[in-house]
């Protein structure tokens, strides 16, 4: 079963920073799962900066869609699987030509969810807290709201270890920080 590690946090919160110090400290063969697409100028600059700062060393495979197959055949015993964001890829799939229905959705995140389980490794998933705003005015910001709320829920309840990130400080909400790190438990 996978060492799972949730890290939430706002956008710039510093819980991809903290995600990627995790991953460094372990001292495992990392492979990073990436979940953005370059749409526009900005976000391909955002890409660009998250790409400038990881080691060489490290794996990228992209998983904009298929993240649970991805992760199936990445993982192994001695790794750790960084994704990020899976928000990303919750709006990559809201966002298709054809947006999967309320049921096919519950579906996928259900089967991202209890894969993780059969996963070998360690996983360190992060994710935006996306509920501390009020409600979004249009039905796609509300649904992706919704289920961005929901996913990650079921995804703590799975997990060994949370930790919410602000201002680049972790609050570890359930566990304690890796052992192989020194990050603080605050």
């Amino acid at each position: 079963m996978a060492d799972v590690t949730l890290i939430l946090g706002g956008a710039r919160s510093g819980k991809s920073a903290l995600a990627e110090r995790l991953a460094q400290d372990s001292g495992l063969a990392v492979t990073y799962i990436a979940t953005a697409q370059a749409g526009d100028a900005e976000m391909a600059a955002r890409i660009a900066h998250h790409q400038a700062r990881r080691p060489a060393d490290w794996r990228l495979v992209e998983a904009p869609l298929a993240l649970l197959p991805t992760l199936a055949r990445e993982a192994a015993p001695a790794s750790l699987l960084l994704v990020d964001c899976l928000t990303l890829w919750l709006t990559n799939l809201l966002c298709q030509p054809q947006a999967p229905t309320d049921a096919e959705l519950a579906a996928r995140c259900a089967e991202l969810v209890d894969g993780l389980a059969a996963l070998p490794g360690e996983v360190l998933l992060v994710s935006n807290e996306v509920g501390l705003g009020i409600v979004p005015m249009g039905a796609l910001s509300r649904r992706f709201v919704d289920e961005a709320g929901r996913l990650n829920q079921a995804l703590a309840a799975r997990a060994q270890r949370v930790a919410f990130v602000a201002a680049g400080l972790p609050l570890w909400l359930k566990g304690a920080p890796p052992s192989h790190t020194g990050a603080p438990h605050v």
